[in-house]
């Protein structure tokens, strides 16, 4: 019997891979093979070109220079990747790409880098340094564990909900006590660490929803997460 197989497009991981971003990539990966699923894992750099098809698209955090880097071609793929968030697929967007994902990011000298506009978020560069251990919670994933780093300071629209409340750190700003941004199936966050081996439930989520969108019917094999569990209790007692 043939495996079904889940391709996985990350974007720009030779410029947005910071604070071990590439670690959502390899979690999903892991999880698929333990399921007896076949990831086909797609890189897509500055100039390549986007496949026909995707399951779950992955994309991390960088610095301003490589968000500057790749803005236009960002801006050359959008309408695919828009076509695909209203579609359903899965997304998980970390950091840079998160902002980048929002109308735009105007850094603190002034400069305003355009977004894609799938999130309705606005994002204005700031001398304050958000840092720390920060747990959220879902009321869909639970408490949500990682490490935020960013000067941005994101405002949600009325068109978005916030991924989680903030329980400890900073989280979207500092002010309002939200973290990260959903809309549809596409989640965005500043949540590094990476998140997704100290949060399974998102990576669950994220391969659930791809394979519900593929009409693939797949009885989930038991996953031992006790290594997962112990970091998040780790995590969990952590000062900010």
């Amino acid at each position: 019997m043939t495996k079904p197989t889940i391709t996985i497009l990350q974007l720009y991981p030779r410029d947005m891979n910071i604070y071990g971003d590439n670690g959502n990539v390899l979690v999903l990966q892991r999880r698929l093979e333990w399921q007896d699923i076949t990831p086909n894992i797609i890189s897509y750099n500055v100039g390549d070109t986007l496949p026909e098809h995707v399951d779950i698209i992955i994309g991390g955090g960088g610095q301003d220079s490589g968000q500057d880097r790749i803005q236009k071609d960002l801006l050359s793929i959008a309408p695919k990747l828009r076509e695909w968030a209203e579609a359903g697929t899965p997304m998980l967007m970390v950091c840079g790409l998160y902002q980048l994902f929002g109308k735009y990011f105007k850094t603190v000298e002034g400069h305003v880098i355009e977004g894609i506009s799938i999130f309705d978020i606005t994002t204005h560069g700031s001398h304050e340094r958000l840092i720390g251990n920060i747990v959220t919670r879902s009321s869909e994933f639970g408490d949500i564990v990682g490490y935020e780093n960013h000067s941005g300071q994101t405002v949600l629209g009325d068109e978005v909900t916030a991924l989680a409340s903030v329980i400890k750190g900073a989280g979207n700003n500092s002010g309002d006590g939200h973290e990260g941004a959903r809309y549809k199936n596409v989640i965005g966050t500043y949540l590094h660490g990476s998140l997704l081996p100290k949060n399974p439930k998102i990576a669950d989520f994220l391969i659930r929803t791809a394979l519900k969108n593929a009409d693939i019917s797949h009885e989930k094999q038991p996953i031992n997460d006790k290594y997962a569990e112990q970091a998040r209790k780790i995590a969990l007692q952590r000062p900010r």
